[in-house]
C-alpha cells in the first residue's frame, strides 16, 4: 500500500505555517521568469492564484470555460468571508476561528491546514480592502461584520448579499494588471480535458476550444486546478449549470488521489424544487438565518392547510408556530451549522409538517426583524436577496414567509492534496473547492471564499516555490512530445466515440436520471441497501448513457451538447464512487448521514475508532473497484467529541 504523506511541519500548531515559510526553498525573480504554470479556473482560487504568481514574476496561462474570467462561480456566492478580526470585541480569535472550523466539519479535517486557514484570514480582509472591495461598514466607518452558522461570534465579512461577486471583481482587477502587463496569458472559452505527465510529473494541459471546437495542447512547469466542486452530479444543486467535475476528475484518472468524495453539504436555506423539468436550483443566503426565524405549525392540520393552499404563514399564530431550531439547539438557535439545519428541516418534512403544495418545505420568516429593526433596515442587510426570492417564487418576503429546503450546495470531498496543496502527482496541485483539505465533513458558512482566496493569494505562491526551486533548470516543453500527442488522440477517440452513439435519449434527461438516484440513495439521509442499489443502478446509467445517447450537430465545431455529454459521463464515474465512499465510512459525520449511525435523538453518530481517517481513492482502471488509502488524522491540539450546539 502507498504511504500518504501529507508534509505536515513539526511543531506548535501555531507555527507550523511560520516555521514551514522560514525554511521553504525558494525561486530568486531571474529564475521565476524561466518558469511557466498554468492555472485552471478562474473563480477565487484560481483568479488570485494566477494574479499572485505573475505578480511574482512567473508566467502564468489562465484558462475557464466562461467567456470571461468574471462569470465564474465564485461571483454566486452571497453571505460572507470569514476573518479572526475580532473588530466586534465578543471574543473571536484565530483559535476560535480554527476551532470552529475543525468543530463545524465533525473532526474529520487536518489541525495543521486548518489552522493555517485560520491564521491567514485576517490578511484576506486587508488585501480586499486595498482592492477597493466594498464591504459593509459600521455608521462610523469600520468594517462590519455578522454571524453565521456554527459560530457564536460576529466573524463574517459582507458585501450586502452579494459578497462573492465583490470578493471576485477584486481579484479579477487584480488579474487583468498581470494580463495588462503581460504576465498572465488568458484563455477563455476553453475547458481542460486532461493532464499531461511526462515522467511522472504534470507538465501541461489538454483543453477543447468551446467556440471552435478544436482541441489544443499547452505545456508548462507544473498545473494548478482550480475548478471548483462536482455537486452537480446530483443534477439539481446550486451551482452554475457549468459547473463540473471533469478536471478534477481526468488528474484522478491520470493517478491523482480523490479524498472523501461522499462528503457533500446540502445548503438548508433554497427555494424549494418547482417542477420537474426545473434546471436549477437558487440559493438564498445562510445570513438571512441571522435575523428570520426557521419554522413549520406545531399542528399538522394546519400543514395540511398550507400544503392545500387554505392557509398562508402569516394566518398561523405565533403559539402554533414551532420554532424547531430554536427549541432543539438553544445555544445556537437558528445559527447551526449546515448539515445540523439540513436534516433538522427533512425531519420536519418527512413528519409531514412541510408548508409547500409538496410538503418539502420549512419557513423563514422575517417578521420579527421587520418589527424590531425596521423594513428599510432589514432592505439595506438583505434587500438583493428579497428581490431575487420575489423575481423567482412571485412573493413578497417583507409580508410573507419565505419558504426554503436543503439542496446540494458543495463538496468538501476533492483531490487530495498534502499541505503544500500539491496532490499526489508531483506537480499537479489544487486550490479552492476542487480540494479536499480545510472542511472536513462540513463546511461552515463563509468559509468556502476563505479558503478560496487563502490558497490562492497567501498559500500556493509560497508551497509551490518548493517544488519549482529545483525546476529552474528544466527546460520549457514542447508540446510535440509523444505524452501530449497520446494525450490529445484519446481526447478525439472519446469525443468521436461519444458522436457515433446517434442513440434516442438527451444528455439532460439522462442527467436527470442520475440526479434521482443520487439525491434518493447518496443525498441527505443514506444507508448500505440504498448505497449498493445506487451502484448497481449507476453501472447500468453508465451503459445506458454510452449506447443511447444523442448528441446533435458535429464535434469539430461549437456543441454546447457535447460539452454537457463529456462532463455527464465524468459525473456518472464521479457518483459512483461517491456511493463506494459512502458505503465504507459506516459511520456519520457532517454531511456524510448514515442512517444506522445516528444517537437516539437522531444526531451524526461518529465511530472514531474506525474512521478517524481521510478515505483517498486511487484509479484502477475503467470498470474497475478502485482501491482506498488512508491518511490517518491524528489530532494533537484539539480532543474530537460529539458535537454540541445545544449549550
Amino acid at each position: 500500500m502507498a504511504e500518504i504523506n501529507s508534509k505536515i511541519p513539526q511543531g506548535p500548531l501555531a507555527d507550523k505555517w511560520k516555521n514551514y515559510k522560514d525554511h521553504q526553498k525558494l525561486v530568486n525573480p531571474a529564475n521565476k521568469r524561466r518558469l511557466d504554470i498554468i492555472v485552471v479556473g478562474t473563480g477565487l482560487a484560481g483568479a488570485s492564484a494566477a494574479a499572485s504568481l505573475a505578480e511574482m514574476g512567473f508566467n502564468v496561462l489562465n484558462f475557464c470555460i466562461q467567456d470571461s474570467p468574471r462569470r465564474a462561480h465564485s461571483i454566486a456566492a452571497q453571505g460572507g468571508i470569514n476573518a479572526a478580526k475580532n473588530y466586534q470585541n465578543d471574543g473571536d480569535s484565530v483559535y476560535r476561528l480554527f476551532y470552529d472550523t475543525i468543530k463545524g466539519g465533525d473532526y474529520r479535517a487536518r489541525e495543521a491546514n486548518v489552522y493555517r486557514l485560520a491564521e491567514v484570514s485576517n490578511n484576506i480582509i486587508d488585501q480586499c480592502v486595498a482592492q477597493g472591495v466594498p464591504f459593509a461598514r459600521e455608521y462610523g466607518g469600520l468594517l462590519d461584520n455578522r454571524s453565521f452558522g456554527g459560530a457564536q461570534v460576529s466573524r463574517t465579512f459582507y458585501a450586502r448579499g452579494q459578497t462573492g461577486q465583490q470578493l471576485l471583481l477584486g481579484a479579477y482587477s487584480a488579474l487583468s494588471r498581470q494580463i495588462g502587463k503581460g504576465k498572465v496569458k488568458m484563455y477563455t472559452r476553453h475547458e481542460m480535458l486532461d493532464v499531461v505527465l511526462v515522467d511522472g510529473r504534470a507538465r501541461g494541459i489538454i483543453t477543447r476550444n468551446l467556440i471552435t471546437g478544436k482541441i489544443e495542447r499547452y505545456a508548462a512547469h507544473a498545473v494548478v486546478v482550480a475548478t471548483g466542486g462536482y455537486v452537480n452530479t446530483f443534477f439539481l444543486s446550486t451551482n452554475a449549470m457549468a459547473s463540473n467535475g471533469s478536471a478534477a476528475w481526468q488528474c484522478y484518472k491520470k493517478g491523482a488521489y480523490f479524498a472523501n468524495p461522499c462528503m457533500v453539504q446540502i445548503h438548508p436555506t433554497c427555494i424549494p424544487v418547482k417542477g420537474d423539468y426545473q434546471s436549477k436550483l437558487t440559493l438564498m443566503s445562510e445570513s438571512l438565518r441571522n435575523d428570520g426565524r426557521i419554522w413549520v405549525p406545531k399542528k399538522l392540520e394546519d400543514a395540511k392547510a398550507l400544503q392545500a393552499g387554505t392557509k398562508k404563514g402569516k394566518d398561523i399564530p405565533e403559539e402554533d408556530r414551532d420554532y424547531y431550531l430554536e427549541r432543539r439547539y438553544p445555544a445556537f438557535g437558528n445559527l447551526v451549522p449546515r448539515d445540523v439545519a439540513s436534516r433538522a428541516a427533512k425531519e420536519r418534512c418527512d413528519a409531514g409538517y412541510g408548508v409547500n403544495n409538496t410538503g418539502l418545505a420549512v419557513f423563514l420568516d422575517f417578521s420579527d426583524a421587520i418589527n424590531r429593526l425596521g423594513k428599510e433596515v432589514v432592505k439595506q442587510k438583505y434587500g438583493n436577496l428579497f428581490d431575487m426570492y420575489e423575481e423567482i417564487t412571485n412573493d413578497n418576503p417583507y409580508e410573507t414567509p419565505m419558504m426554503i429546503y436543503p439542496a446540494l450546495h458543495y463538496s468538501m470531498g476533492g483531490l487530495w492534496v498534502d499541505y503544500e496543496l500539491q496532490t499526489s502527482i508531483p506537480g499537479l496541485f489544487a486550490i479552492g473547492e476542487a480540494n479536499f483539505s480545510d472542511h472536513g465533513a462540513n463546511r461552515l458558512g463563509a468559509s468556502a471564499l476563505m479558503q478560496g482566496l487563502a490558497d490562492g493569494y497567501f498559500v500556493l505562491p509560497y508551497t509551490i516555490q518548493n517544488y519549482l526551486s529545483d525546476q529552474i533548470q528544466v527546460p520549457r516543453f514542447s508540446t510535440d512530445l509523444p505524452e501530449f500527442v497520446e494525450a490529445e488522440n484519446a481526447i478525439k477517440a472519446r469525443i468521436q466515440k461519444l458522436m457515433n452513439i446517434k442513440g434516442k435519449e438527451t444528455v439532460d434527461t439522462i442527467h436527470r436520471k442520475l440526479g434521482h438516484i443520487m439525491w434518493e440513495h447518496i443525498g441527505m439521509a443514506r444507508d448500505e441497501k440504498g448505497l449498493l442499489e445506487a451502484i448497481n443502478m449507476l453501472k447500468d446509467l453508465k451503459k445506458e448513457f454510452w449506447s443511447n445517447v444523442y448528441i446533435p450537430g458535429s464535434g469539430d465545431d461549437q456543441n454546447v451538447e457535447l460539452e454537457k455529454a463529456l462532463r455527464l459521463a465524468d459525473f456518472i464515474e464521479i457518483g459512483t464512487l461517491m456511493a463506494h465512499d459512502a458505503l465504507n465510512r459506516a459511520e456519520s459525520c457532517g454531511g456524510h448521514f448514515r442512517t444506522e449511525h445516528q444517537t437516539e435523538e437522531g444526531e451524526a453518530l461518529r465511530h472514531d475508532d474506525k474512521f478517524m481517517y481521510v478515505a483517498c481513492w486511487e484509479y484502477q482502471g475503467e470498470d474497475k473497484d478502485p482501491v482506498m488509502l488512508k491518511e490517518d488524522l491524528n489530532y494533537e491540539f484539539v480532543v474530537p467529541q460529539t458535537r454540541n450546539y445545544k449549550k
